[in-house]
């Protein structure tokens, strides 16, 4: 149904883009450009909620990530995991529900364990669900899902997604200037509105994030109507 403008989103997925090249203009070591990228994580996290959106899905590491250097995978994987220790504990005072949808071969027991802790802790958690797709890929989810699939359709089809429960985003926001989605939420984006911001995703600020809300809002949303 055509509408003159659509509603505030409430199911947002971003990619976090440019971390490293806001590292590297500063002269920085690339992780010091994923730690403030963390930070911001978290901060908008707490904007999304009180902007009311219920679902925030974040890229954390992708399946293609492996091919970068084993110096800067195995810090990603020591951060992640003093975060996910420290930060845990207060996203779950704040009423955060954590998510990690992606594949668990691959990474080290000590984190999957720790992802598991989190998702066990938070799981009565109502005021805002955050997804992090870790070690995730689109394509891999679909083959993944394909799988086990045994037939039923599109429904049947979907619950075999690493997060059945998730929603379809409205709007899927992508940080650094560029215009792809880089094998994220390819059979949840079918019908999301795309917002492409220029600025590296450690400056992707509040004002940024209401910003995209708003050109979200102003959309007209067809879902292949007139």
């Amino acid at each position: 149904m055509a509408s003159a403008g659509s509603a505030r989103a409430r199911y947002v997925a971003i990619i976090t883009d440019g971390n490293g090249r806001w590292a590297q203009a500063r002269g920085l070591p690339v992780l010091d450009g994923h730690e403030k990228g963390a930070d911001v994580v978290k901060a908008r996290l707490r904007d999304a909620v009180e902007m009311g959106v219920r679902e925030l899905t974040v890229y954390s590491f992708s399946t293609e990530n492996w091919s970068r250097s084993a110096e800067e995978v195995g810090g990603l994987m020591r951060m992640f995991g003093r975060r996910l220790d420290s930060e845990t504990p207060e996203l779950h005072e704040e009423g955060v529900r954590m998510r990690f949808i992606g594949r668990r071969d691959g990474v080290a027991d000590e984190l999957v364990e720790k992802m598991a802790w989190a998702e066990e802790l938070t799981a009565a958690n109502d005021r805002i669900t955050f997804f992090v797709a870790f070690n995730y890929g689109g394509r891999a989810e679909i083959l993944d899902a394909a799988a086990r699939y045994e037939g039923g359709g599109e429904e049947a089809f979907a619950n075999l997604l690493y997060a059945p429960e998730m929603h379809d985003p409205d709007l899927i926001i992508r940080t650094s200037g560029e215009r792809r989605l880089s094998n994220y939420l390819l059979w949840q984006s079918a019908y999301a509105e795309l917002v492409f911001r220029d600025e590296l995703w450690p400056d992707f600020d509040r004002a940024c994030f209401e910003a995209s809300l708003e050109e979200y809002a102003a959309r007209r949303r067809r879902f292949g109507g007139r």
